[in-house]
């Protein structure tokens, strides 16, 4: 026997013996949910690939919609069904509102400031109370709309020159930079970028995930033409073809809004949810989740669920027309932005700022897509990050209605 084939028998005795205790281990009094077997030191993050939110819906498939992994020593569950996620985010809210910090964020503790990362404790609780009553509460949006209306037609502007000289332009950058301006003109009456030269936790979430939902918005309108121009008949009736749109106006734009709502159930911006902890032993399902571990909730998946989907993997904004189902937490089927008490606080100003920014783009240009491509080969392919963006940047040709 040589030395090659020695330490290749050493080390599948070794997973062997790892797996055998592993589950003679889960046998005890803890009833773990269902969930593949672990490898030493890395556990399942083999599993994961480039896309975690596919695979995990895949091993979902095999395991069921609550599952166990091990990444790396850490004890994992996911959720990947609204019933579950309903339990989890609502009637169990407390026992699971902690949040699981990354390494990367200890580092320099950002987390002890962070609404989004500190645990549920009186300094996390003035710092919401402060975003819901002073930044996003209804009366402080009314009153700082003029802000946000200005830098939509700086966009519209910057798009009407590309028109005139025939240029591309790359729907995310100005997505980002433009969304950028608005959320720092509603907390600081102040540009944070020049949107166009050549949800920080609040700018962070606000400028990403409201950047890929546009972008998706767009692709998803410019590969089903019939879709965009049912959007463009409804605002040409109601606003007035090429006439600027303001945030009162999208509760009367109801195709424009069944458009968004689609955008977030198939392409939901941060698609695992921010990982949430439990701090103790906590009862799920007839199952035990041990104290400490991470728990994250497939939303992505849940927007894909064919019991609940008719044609889920089809876009078609046409399935919310008669449907009462809104995004703010209480139907769980839909639930891109969390849910309880976790729940994204910037969700009032989302609702504001992509329906104003997507219909203003389809009512003042028609769009073709850069170096002729036909819509039916538009690129959809998916990148996994801290948002779910295109893989590829959506560039596109403004031209005159």
């Amino acid at each position: 026997m040589d030395y090659y084939t020695l330490v290749l028998g050493s080390i599948f005795s070794l997973i062997f013996l790892y797996t055998t205790l592993a589950k003679l281990s889960s046998r005890g009094t803890k009833k773990l949910p269902p969930g593949p077997s672990p490898w030493p030191i890395i556990g399942n993050l083999h599993l994961l690939g480039e896309k975690p939110h596919v695979s995990l819906a895949n091993l979902a498939k095999i395991y069921g919609p609550i599952m166990s992994l091990k990444l790396g020593q850490i004890t994992t569950v996911i959720i990947s069904s609204s019933t579950i996620a309903k339990q989890v985010l609502k009637n169990q809210d407390q026992a699971f509102s902690t949040r699981f910090i990354p390494n990367a964020l200890q580092a320099h503790n950002h987390y002890k400031f962070s609404v989004a990362w500190l645990p549920v404790c009186p300094q996390w609780r003035t710092l919401r109370r402060i975003l819901n009553t002073n930044i996003f509460s209804h009366n402080r949006l009314d009153a700082n709309q003029h802000l946000r209306s200005q830098k939509v037609k700086e966009l519209i502007a910057y798009c009407e020159k590309c028109s005139q000289e025939g240029e591309a332009l790359d729907v995310g950058q100005i997505a980002f930079k433009t969304n950028l301006n608005l959320l720092s003109n509603t907390i600081f009456s102040k540009d944070l970028a020049d949107p166009f030269s050549d949800l920080k936790d609040l700018f962070g979430a606000g400028t990403d995930t409201t950047t890929s939902t546009l972008e998706w918005a767009m692709a998803e309108t410019l590969k089903q033409p019939k879709i965009m121009n049912k959007a463009q008949v409804e605002l040409a009736e109601i606003i007035g073809k090429g006439k600027p749109i303001q945030e009162v106006d999208v509760s009367r734009l109801p195709y424009l809004q069944c458009i968004i709502k689609e955008t977030l159930r198939i392409h939901p911006p941060v698609p695992l949810l921010l990982p949430r902890k439990v701090e103790q032993d906590v009862e799920l399902c007839d199952y035990v989740i041990p104290k400490g571990s991470q728990v994250l909730v497939n939303v992505w998946e849940i927007g894909r669920d064919f019991t609940f989907w008719k044609d889920p993997l089809v876009f078609k904004p046409e399935r919310f027309l008669s449907s009462d189902l809104n995004m703010q937490g209480q139907y769980f089927e839909l639930i891109p932005f969390g849910a309880g008490r976790r729940i994204c606080p910037g969700l009032p100003l989302a609702l504001r700022m992509v329906p104003v920014m997507l219909g203003s783009l389809l009512n003042s240009f028609n769009w073709k897509l850069e170096a002729c491509i036909e819509p039916k080969d538009l690129d959809m392919e998916e990148k996994f990050g801290l948002t779910l963006a295109k893989a590829r940047p959506l560039r596109v040709i403004p031209s005159p209605l």
